[in-house]
């Protein structure tokens, strides 16, 4: 009976360890969203063109590329992100990342 116990406690030890697990590594976007990296505030760009964006503040990260160029996947919550069509040059996304 013992040895009984002891094999259903391995085998429930085994099954717990090969349980996934959560990734807690990658970073999870702010809980204020687009105010830390501004996007609230270029938001009246989208159906623009991009030649009518202002020049970019000297203490702020931007990428402005266009939607199918590839481009890096990392997550930075302070970048902000200016996609726009690449035939027309109309902006068609403003957020953080």
């Amino acid at each position: 009976m013992k040895t009984m116990t002891f094999v259903l406690a391995a085998t429930g030890l085994m099954a717990a360890a090969c349980a996934p697990m959560q990734d807690t590594t990658a970073p999870m976007p702010p809980a204020d969203g687009p105010t830390q990296c501004k996007a609230d505030q270029y938001q009246r760009f989208i159906g623009r063109n991009r030649s009518e964006l202002p020049a970019k503040p000297a203490n702020e990260t931007w990428r402005v590329t266009c939607t199918t160029c590839p481009m890096t996947m990392d997550y930075n919550p302070t970048r902000l992100n200016v996609l726009y069509d690449d035939a027309t040059g109309v902006i068609r996304e403003v957020k953080c990342g």
